[in-house]
């Protein structure tokens, strides 16, 4: 028997640390935004940046004017990936927000059970994303993703049909922002094999606040809210903390910590400073350059780059 099913797991088992998780398009979980990632994935409340399409389509519905952003993700390995998000709004319709999500795994080589070597294969997923919010009253907005999604791996391939669905409340006066997600409602149109596999299910709330007297802006999110655990304390495990700081008009400092990361990632007793991320935005006349370095402990880290601009 070819490699393909074990190259499956393998994929899927990178992103979930789980070798037996029974989840599918596993890509979707990862942050692609720079800024976001730095800030440890905090942005189910956010409402001022394109790429919240991949985290709330409700924030879109704050933006201004027409941004696009692309962000390019280097991963483990030979992994990369990179999307494009925008987003423009219809007088008397209301905002709608475009996005592509793309993962190459890189090449592989087949082989069988007796470990003879075949041709060269390669492995990719895309995710095409339409958006669409509008507001509930002044303060509430309300969004919601639909999503095609196509896998890839030598020669099987499977598609799905994804939907997200998103609420955000913000105070302008306390510049207060709350949010709720859930990501990634569908299933699989066509499988890799006979079995149908779930997509990654993901409900979020999160909230954020700009301090009054500090240039600093803090951010909460607990994500996972729907997984199963051991006890109800164990549901609040997936959680995680951003810190940015307006250092000027031009730059931005960012922290962040994902506590679920921290936890998978630990080896024996030590886990470095896996979980942990630390990013840069810098404002360049009318374009946004943000990096983001996050630590995955003694497998390595993850680095991306976000240009983003006004069209």
């Amino acid at each position: 028997m070819k490699s393909t099913a074990f190259i499956a797991l393998f994929i899927t088992s990178v992103f979930t640390g789980n070798l037996f998780s029974q989840n599918t398009y596993e890509f979707l979980r990862i942050d692609m935004s720079a800024r976001a990632a730095a800030l440890g994935g905090t942005f189910v409340s956010n409402h001022d940046d394109p790429n919240v399409i991949f985290y709330n389509p409700a924030g879109i519905n704050l933006l201004t004017e027409n941004p696009i952003s692309f962000s390019f993700v280097k991963h483990l390995l030979d992994i990369n990936l990179a999307s494009l998000s925008y987003s423009t709004e219809y007088e008397d319709w209301g905002r709608f927000g475009g996005a592509v999500k793309y993962i190459n795994y890189g090449s592989f080589i087949e082989a069988d059970e007796f470990g003879n070597r075949g041709n060269e294969f390669g492995a990719g997923e895309v995710a095409f994303i339409v958006g669409y919010a509008n507001s509930l009253d002044p303060n509430f907005n309300y969004g919601v993703n639909v999503k095609y999604i196509y896998s890839k791996i030598a020669d099987r391939n499977s598609s799905g049909l994804g939907f997200d669905v998103g609420l955000n409340y913000f105070v302008p006066e306390e510049d207060l922002s709350v949010g709720f997600a859930a990501m990634n409602i569908g299933t699989q149109l066509t499988s890799y094999y006979n079995e149908k596999e779930e997509l990654p299910l993901d409900i979020i709330v999160g909230v954020s606040k700009k301090l009054q007297h500090l240039p600093l802006r803090l951010s909460l999110d607990f994500h996972k809210l729907n997984a199963e655990r051991d006890d109800f304390v164990q549901r609040f495990k997936a959680f995680s903390l951003g810190a940015e700081f307006t250092l000027s008009k031009v730059l931005r400092l960012r922290f962040g910590y994902d506590n679920e990361k921290r936890s998978d990632l630990k080896i024996g007793t030590s886990a470095g400073i896996a979980g942990f991320n630390v990013g840069l935005g810098a404002i360049i006349s009318n374009y946004t350059f943000d990096y983001g370095f996050s630590s995955l402990g003694a497998i390595g880290a993850l680095h991306r780059v976000t240009v983003s601009t006004t069209l």
